[in-house]
């Protein structure tokens, strides 16, 4: 009888300057068009909501959420590809939810390339539904990349 090979625990918590480097490692295996090192930096210096989703000691995604005048907006959210399709773009995505109520935020933004169906999927099985387009608003081989916006409103709870 052969045993399934157990998954190592996850836990999300705070990004930290040491975790740059894998974050960044991911982004570029990510993204044709990756934020840079100093972009990631910049946004722990900055006082974002920054979250490791760790699997055992290992980095294996991560999320970036900025709130500001009672809306938040997801910035970046990104799951390692040797790790996709096993549910934790979704525990990501519930810890800047969650991170988002509890800052009293009312709504949540994010823009999203059309072209990534996966996203935009999980997106809208959260409740996320466009309300915009931000036309070349990506850079693309072919010139630029309009960018669906999407929103949630949260309920927050008295």
């Amino acid at each position: 009888m052969i045993t399934p090979i157990a998954e190592p625990p996850t836990v999300v918590r705070e990004m930290k300057h040491d975790d740059l480097s894998m974050v960044s490692d991911i982004e570029r295996r990510s993204y044709e068009f990756p934020w840079s090192h100093g972009v990631f930096r910049d946004c722990l210096l900055a006082g974002y909501q920054n979250i490791v989703l760790l699997r055992g000691d290992s980095v294996a995604g991560y999320g970036v959420l900025s709130v500001a005048a009672g809306e938040a907006h997801i910035l970046n959210i990104c799951v390692d590809p040797e790790f996709r399709s096993r549910g934790y773009g979704i525990k990501l995505l519930d810890e800047m939810l969650f991170r988002a109520r509890a800052a009293s935020v009312r709504q949540v933004f994010l823009e999203v390339r059309p072209s990534n169906e996966r996203a935009i999927a999980m997106y809208r099985k959260k409740g996320f539904h466009q309300v915009a387009n931000r036309p070349a608003y990506y850079q693309a081989h072919d010139g630029r990349e309009d960018a669906a916006v999407l929103s949630k409103k949260l309920v927050i709870e008295d």
